[in-house]
């Protein structure tokens, strides 16, 4: 199994964006999901994340600029983000709890969107 995250790029402060992430492989289930991000020389962040039943918890420091949502499968998690700043620039990993037939319940992470938000 693995996750792709997509939707990262370069925007101007004040904008926003839309990140996704889905995971490719056979598995069985998907249970929580979530969003991280580490800026340049600082230690990995936590951004959002979201269980199956749709509880839905932020880091402080985008709370209430950010949305995490999945789809209806919820195999595809989202993370609206508006009203960005330039210390939102980071790169952006998703990661999931995801049952496998062979390996059970693992947390799976993907490699990463660069978000850069210029001031």
């Amino acid at each position: 199994v693995q996750l792709q995250a997509f939707g990262g790029g370069l925007v101007q402060t004040g904008g926003s964006l839309r990140l996704s992430c889905a995971p490719s492989g056979t598995f069985l289930s998907i249970d929580d999901m979530g969003w991280y991000r580490q800026a340049p020389g600082k230690q990995r962040e936590f951004v959002a994340t979201i269980t199956t039943s749709g509880t839905t918890n932020y880091g402080d420091s985008v709370k209430g600029r950010s949305t995490i949502s999945t789809d209806n499968a919820k195999s595809t998690v989202y993370l609206q983000m508006n009203s960005l700043k330039p210390e939102d620039t980071g790169v952006y990993y998703c990661n999931a709890d995801i049952r496998t037939l062979t390996y059970g319940r693992n947390r799976y992470w993907g490699l990463g969107t660069l978000v850069t938000v210029s001031s």
